[in-house]
C-alpha cells in the first residue's frame, strides 16, 4: 500500500510538473485510487436494533424495506421490526448507502444492541464495507468466559457496582419526549445519558441505555459474601434404582407421540413475556379492590334499534365506553394514575379497550372519548381493533391510557373480574345481557328487564370502596339514561 502511494504521488509531481491535469482533479482522481485499491474496506456506520418501546428487549425483524446498495436519507424506513407490542418500523438516523444486511428477514428474538446491517457514507464504494468480526458478543448477553470469571469472583469477594456513566457538562440539554417520561419515571438525571440522536438530543434509546447502565442494588453482594463457599463439592445425585419413575417427566421428542408423563416446551414469544411481566407485578403490587353492579340495558338497545334504522351501526361496548368516559370527566378524583410517590391527576379521559389477538391481549387507547360522540367511538375502536389483530399499532395508540375496559360479554360471560393495567387505577370488567324478572315496587307487577353485571376493579391506594361505589352508581346512571350523557 506504502509502495502504491508513492508511486502515486511520484505521478501526480509529473503531471503539476508538465501542466498535465488541474490540480483540484488530480486530487480526486487520487483519493479515488487509494480508496478503491484499500485492503482495509470501507469503514461502515453501525445499524443496531434499537429499543422501540420502553418494555422491549429484544425484537424479530419482520421485513426489509431497503436492499443492499440502495441509497437511504435520515427518516427513511429500513425494516420493519415485531417488537414486544407491535409491528414498527425502524428508521434511518443517517444519510447514506446500506451496504450489508447482517439480520436477514425472519430472525428472531435479537436482542437490543446487535448489530443489523451496515451503512456507508455516501459516494463510498458499499461493496467493499468493512464487516466487524462476528466473534464479539452482542453488549446485552456475556461470554462464557465472562460468565465463568463473574462466578469466581462472587463466589470470593463482594462485586464492585457498575461505573457510572459521565455527565455532559457542556452545551443544553435536548431530550425527545419518550427520554423524558423515561428519565423522570425512574428518576434519572439527564445529564448522565449520553445523546446519539440528531443535533445532540437525547433519544429514548439513550435513555434506556442510562436505565440498564444505573448501578444495581447491593443487597445481594452482602447476602452472598456473607456466606462463605463451601471447599468440599457436593456428592454427584446416586441415579434412580431402575423402573423407578423421574421426579420430572423427561421432554417429548418432536415427530413422536408423546408418552405418558411427558412435555413439550412451547417457547413463550415477547408479547406473552410481556404480558406475564405486568400481570405478575399488578398482582404483586397493586392492592386490588371489587364492586359489582347491574344496569338496565333496556334504553341503550332501544336507541341501537333506532339508530339502526337510519343505517347507523353502534355496538353496546361502544356506549359503555362513553358512559365510562362521561362519569370520568364528571369524577376527575378516578381518573388517576399510580406514580410511585402518589396520585397523578390526568387532564384527558383516554379510554384502552381489551383486544384479542393471536398473540395474546392488547390495549389501544380511544383518546379524548369523553369529547366523542357514540357514532365516533365506534369508528375509532374498530379501526384500532383491526390494527391490533394486523399487529400494526403504533406506540402513541397503546400507551398512555387513564382507565381500562374489557369486555367478555360476546362470548356468554356472565361476570368477571379483570386485573388492573399499570400505572392505571381502575378497570371495568363488562359480562353479557341477561333477561330476568323483576318485581317492580310501584304496582307491585312482574316485569322482564335486561340486566348487565359490570365489575370495577379498583387500586385501593387511589380508589377506596365508598370512591369506587360512586363512580359505580354515576355510571349506571349515563348508561341507562343515554341521553344524560349528551347532556353532562
Amino acid at each position: 500500500m506504502v509502495l502504491l502511494s508513492l508511486v502515486l504521488w511520484g505521478w501526480v509531481g509529473r503531471c503539476f510538473k508538465f501542466k498535465l491535469m488541474k490540480p483540484l482533479t488530480l486530487c480526486v482522481v487520487v483519493n479515488h485510487m487509494l480508496f478503491s485499491f484499500s485492503p482495509l474496506g470501507v469503514s461502515p456506520l453501525k445499524v443496531q436494533m434499537p429499543a422501540l418501546s420502553p418494555t422491549m428487549e429484544q425484537g424479530n425483524i419482520v421485513k426489509w424495506l431497503k436492499k443492499e446498495g440502495e441509497a437511504v436519507a435520515a427518516g427513511d424506513a429500513l425494516c420493519e421490526i415485531e417488537t414486544d407490542k407491535a409491528v414498527v418500523t425502524m428508521e434511518s438516523n443517517d444519510d447514506g448507502v446500506l451496504a450489508k444486511i447482517l439480520m436477514e428477514e425472519g430472525s428472531r428474538n435479537v436482542r437490543l444492541g446487535t448489530l443489523i446491517a451496515l451503512m456507508v457514507e455516501e459516494g463510498q464504494d458499499w461493496k467493499h464495507v468493512e464487516i466487524p468480526s462476528p466473534d464479539a458478543a452482542p453488549p446485552s448477553e456475556a461470554t462464557p468466559a465472562t460468565q465463568a470469571a463473574a462466578t469466581s469472583v462472587v463466589t470470593s469477594s463482594a462485586p464492585s457496582p457498575p461505573s457510572a456513566p459521565k455527565p455532559v457538562t457542556s452545551g443544553q440539554l435536548r431530550l425527545s419526549p419518550a427520554a423524558r417520561h423515561i428519565l423522570d419515571t425512574h428518576g434519572l438525571d439527564p445529564k448522565l445519558a449520553t445523546p446519539t440522536g440528531p443535533r445532540g438530543i437525547i433519544t429514548k434509546e439513550d435513555a434506556l441505555n442510562l436505565l440498564k447502565a444505573s448501578p444495581a442494588p447491593k443487597a445481594v453482594p452482602s447476602v452472598v459474601a456473607s456466606t462463605p463457599p463451601s471447599p468440599i463439592s457436593a456428592p454427584a445425585a446416586s441415579p434412580p434404582p431402575p423402573g423407578s419413575r423421574p421426579n420430572i417427566p423427561p421432554l417429548s421428542v418432536p415427530g413422536k407421540p408423546g408418552a405418558p408423563g411427558t412435555f413439550t416446551e412451547v417457547p413463550a414469544s415477547n408479547v406473552r413475556r410481556v404480558i406475564a411481566q405486568r400481570l405478575t407485578q399488578s398482582k404483586t403490587t397493586i392492592p386490588h379492590s371489587y364492586a359489582s353492579i347491574d344496569c338496565d340495558m333496556a334504553a341503550v338497545m332501544q336507541l341501537r334499534k333506532d339508530l339502526a334504522k337510519e343505517q347507523i351501526k353502534v355496538s353496546v361496548n361502544d356506549f359503555i365506553i362513553k358512559a365510562a368516559a362521561v362519569t370520568l370527566r364528571e369524577m376527575p378524583e378516578v381518573n388517576v394514575t399510580w406514580s410511585g410517590d402518589g396520585a397523578r391527576a390526568l387532564d384527558s379521559v383516554h379510554i384502552s379497550i381489551a383486544v384479542a389477538t393471536d398473540k395474546g391481549l392488547i390495549t389501544p387507547i380511544i383518546k379524548d372519548a369523553a369529547n366523542k360522540g357514540v357514532q365516533e367511538i365506534s369508528s375509532n375502536a374498530k379501526a384500532l381493533a383491526q390494527k391490533a389483530r394486523d399487529g400494526k399499532l403504533l406506540p402513541e395508540e397503546y400507551q398512555g391510557g387513564s382507565f381500562s375496559i374489557s369486555n367478555l360479554g360476546m362470548f356468554g360471560i356472565s361476570g368477571f373480574s379483570a386485573v388492573i393495567n399499570p400505572p392505571q387505577a381502575c378497570i371495568l370488567a363488562v359480562g353479557t345481557s341477561r333477561a330476568e324478572l323483576q318485581l317492580c315496587e310501584d304496582d307491585q307487577t312482574l316485569s322482564t328487564k335486561q340486566l348487565m353485571t359490570v365489575t370495577l376493579s379498583s387500586d385501593g391506594r387511589l380508589v377506596d370502596d365508598e370512591l369506587a361505589s360512586r363512580f359505580l352508581d354515576k355510571f349506571r346512571a349515563n348508561l341507562e339514561k343515554p341521553q344524560r350523557m349528551a347532556l353532562v
